[in-house]
C-alpha cells in the first residue's frame, strides 16, 4: 500500500456520474465467476448455486452449502448447520455478489465455520438510494423463510440464523436488523441470533480522530467514503442521517429492539482502517442500549483486508466461528 494520495475519488473508484443521476461503472475492475454446481469431476469442498429473489428489482442470492452436508441423510434439526445471510461491500454504488473476492470468501466462510451462507446481492445506488438495499435486505429475510429451495430446507438450520456483512454490507446488516428485530414473530420460523458487523461502513458531518489520522489513507480514504454516501443517501440528507451515522441523538430507539429480543452482536475491525473509530462508536452505542456486543479489534490492517488475504479472513472467521458457538453453551 504506496504511492500518492488519493484526490480525485471518482477516479479512483472507476466511476463517472451521468447527468440522470445514474452511475457509469467500471465492469471490468473485478473479476466475477460463476457458481460451482454439485459435478462429481470437481470435488471443491463448497457448492453453489444462484436463485432469484425479486425479478423486477434484479435482486438475488447466492446460496453455499459444504459438501460435506450432502453426506448426511436427512439429518435431524440438530444436525443442520447455521445460516448466514451476507451482505457485500462496495460502498452501496459497486460491485455484486458473484464478484470473485466475495464468493471466495464466502466458500471460506462456508467451509469454515461450516454453514449454509446465502449471499445477497441488493440494488445499488444513487439509481436506488438507501433504504433501497435495507428494503432489499429485509425482503431476502422473508423470502428465506418461505423459500421451497432445497439446500435451505434441509441443510440450514432457520432457528440459527445470523445477519453478516463487511463494509457497506455491514451497515446493511445493521440496519435491516433493525427493522428484523422488530417483526421476529412474521420471521418465523425464522430465528435471528445475532448480528456480524465486519468493518462496518459508518460516517458523519465531522472527521473522527481515525479518520484524520488516516486522511491518506490509500485504500478509502474520508474523501472516498464522502462520494460513497453522497450517491448513496437520499438526496438532500448530509452525512448525520441516521443511515450513516446511527449515533447522533443518542442512538435510534429501534437499537433497544435489539436487546429485548436478546440479539447478540459481534463488531469486527483494526486500527488501520479509517472506519474505526465509527465502528467503536457503534459498539458503544448499542452497549449503552444494553445490547450485548463482542468487540474484535486488532492491531495494523486496512479496511477490506480480509477480501484479498485468505488467510486473514480465515483468522475472521474463526472469531466468527467461536462467536457462534457461545450461543450454543448452557
Amino acid at each position: 500500500m504506496s504511492g500518492q494520495p488519493i484526490t480525485d475519488p471518482f477516479e479512483y473508484l472507476q466511476v463517472v456520474v451521468n447527468p440522470d443521476g445514474t452511475l457509469t461503472r467500471n465492469f471490468d475492475r473485478f473479476s466475477s465467476v460463476e457458481p460451482t454446481p454439485n459435478d462429481p469431476q470437481n470435488q471443491t469442498p463448497v457448492l453453489s448455486k444462484d436463485v432469484p429473489i425479486n425479478p423486477s428489482n434484479n435482486t438475488w442470492a447466492r446460496i453455499f452449502l459444504p459438501r460435506e452436508a450432502l453426506d448426511r441423510s436427512s439429518p435431524p434439526n440438530s444436525k443442520k448447520l447455521p445460516l448466514i445471510v451476507y451482505f457485500h461491500g462496495g460502498g452501496f454504488i459497486l460491485l455484486s455478489a458473484n464478484m470473485v473476492i466475495f464468493h471466495n470468501y464466502c466458500c471460506d466462510l462456508a467451509n469454515t465455520l461450516p454453514a449454509v451462507v446465502v449471499s445477497f446481492d441488493y440494488r445499488l445506488a444513487p439509481e436506488h438510494r438507501l433504504p433501497a438495499a435495507y428494503e432489499d435486505g429485509v425482503e431476502a429475510l422473508h423470502w428465506i423463510k418461505t423459500s421451497e429451495e432445497e439446500w435451505l430446507r434441509e441443510y440450514a438450520d432457520f432457528s440459527n440464523c445470523f445477519l453478516m456483512g463487511s463494509s457497506a454490507g455491514g451497515n446493511i446488516a445493521y440496519h435491516v436488523g433493525l427493522r428484523a428485530a422488530g417483526e421476529v414473530q412474521e420471521l418465523e420460523p425464522l430465528k435471528i441470533k445475532g448480528l456480524v458487523l465486519h468493518q462496518p461502513f459508518f460516517g458523519g458531518n465531522q472527521r473522527s480522530a481515525s479518520e484524520l489520522r488516516l486522511m491518506n489513507d490509500p485504500v478509502l480514504p474520508p474523501i472516498v467514503s464522502d462520494v460513497m454516501w453522497d450517491l448513496a443517501l437520499p438526496s438532500g440528507v448530509d452525512r448525520d442521517h441516521e443511515y450513516s451515522n446511527p449515533t447522533v441523538g443518542g442512538g435510534s430507539e429501534e437499537v433497544e429492539k435489539v436487546k429485548v429480543v436478546g440479539w447478540r452482536v459481534l463488531v469486527n475491525g483494526c486500527d488501520g482502517d479509517p472506519l474505526v473509530d465509527r465502528q467503536m462508536g457503534l459498539a458503544e452505542l448499542m452497549e449503552g442500549k444494553g445490547v450485548q456486543v463482542v468487540r474484535n479489534f486488532r492491531v495494523g490492517g486496512f479496511h477490506g483486508e480480509e477480501d484479498f488475504d485468505r488467510s486473514k479472513a480465515h483468522a475472521m472467521h474463526m472469531v466468527l466461528k467461536h462467536f457462534i458457538a457461545s450461543f450454543n453453551v448452557n
